[in-house]
């Protein structure tokens, strides 16, 4: 899959599904990890519905792009969000991966997907 295939993917999973309802908020601070924190929480809209019963080999496509340096950063956290709610193992393991060696500018976000996927998956 590349990147751009992965925002035709995403979009369309928006259209024809809708988004999972939530309400999210962030505040702006002069502390790194609040406003890292509030753009994680906000990434949370582009979590459609089914999210969580797609394949594992589509799964696996996604997470694939997580280790292409050429896939934006902005992709990345989408990737992130998703695997993060994935509730199957698939999505641990890529993640434990890619939390060894993350881009330097997602290092909290992809820890942060980590630990949730980690929730899902208990």
């Amino acid at each position: 899959m590349t990147e751009k295939a992965f925002w035709v993917f995403l979009k369309m999973a928006i259209a024809v599904k809708g988004r999972v309802n939530q309400v999210s908020g962030c505040m702006d601070s002069d502390e790194q990890n609040v406003n890292e924190n509030g753009r994680y929480i906000g990434g949370h809209s582009v979590l459609f519905n089914g999210y969580d019963g797609l394949s594992e080999d589509r799964i696996e496509e996604i997470g694939g792009l997580l280790f292409d340096p050429s896939v934006a950063s902005q992709a990345k956290e989408a990737i992130l969000m998703i695997l993060a709610h994935y509730p199957k193992k698939v999505a641990l393991d890529i993640l434990r991966k890619y939390n060894k060696n993350p881009d330097k500018e997602l290092r909290y976000y992809a820890k942060t997907a980590l630990w949730e996927c980690h929730m899902w998956n208990e």
